[in-house]
């Protein structure tokens, strides 16, 4: 059973989840994705955005991947499909970012110029707005969260988003690993909130794996 967060005091912390325009995205996948080459990349795999010096977009269909940042690997995003990868930061003229898949995807890709020439010739630049908004603000809000944010407010919110996670990829990462990936914080100091917020009743952590999240105070 896939348990959700209950009984915490700042719901709105979850909205972007929310206001994922889900309608709009799929009509972009199944109108676009005919013209593009079907793949199956497995779990951990690295997907680039430019191949021989063209620029490519990827569909996803099935599954799940992060938005990873180079040399730390920082994780600024994961996405569930259906999602559309490659088209917001298409003016980039450096390799910053890659996709990692984190549990095996049904995906298609095809060059970024062909994509944007199917957009306009299917119409789709309503949805596809809608989908670089929401995607900026996916990256801006982290960014912003973890700047801003004390060590437990971050692990809390970090705590939520992991609890939004499909139930296959909570089941395979521990909550300290999947808040490293994502912040600035040293490990002993998750792991010391972490066994403070099970300690005390909060969480419920089997092995590390987060199985439930009872009340997260917006202090502690």
């Amino acid at each position: 059973m896939n348990t959700r967060i209950t009984n915490f005091d700042n719901p709105e912390i979850t909205s972007l989840q929310q206001l994922k325009p889900t309608a709009d995205i799929k009509k972009i996948v199944e109108l676009i994705s005919p013209f593009g080459t079907f793949f199956n990349p497995r779990k951990g795999e690295i997907l680039r955005y430019s191949t021989g010096g063209k620029r490519i977009c990827y569909l996803l269909h099935e599954g799940s991947v992060t938005l990873n940042r180079r040399g730390d690997g920082m994780v600024l995003n994961s996405e569930q499909g259906m999602f559309v990868l490659g088209v917001s930061n298409q003016f980039s003229c450096s390799e910053n970012l890659y996709i990692r898949v984190t549990e095996n995807a049904l995906m298609s890709r095809l060059p970024l110029e062909r994509f944007n020439l199917l957009i306009e010739s299917f119409g789709l630049w309503g949805s596809l707005c809608k989908l670089l908004i929401y995607t900026a603000s996916c990256v801006y809000e982290h960014c912003t969260l973890i700047s801003q944010m004390s060590s437990y407010e971050i692990i809390r919110y970090q705590l939520m988003e992991l609890m939004a996670e499909s139930e296959r990829i909570r089941d395979n990462i521990t909550a300290a690993n999947y808040i490293q990936s994502r912040t600035y914080l040293s490990r002993s100091g998750i792991m010391r909130i972490l066994a403070e917020l099970r300690d005390t009743g909060y969480i419920e952590l089997n092995r590390g794996v987060l199985k439930a999240i009872k009340y997260l105070p917006s202090k502690f």
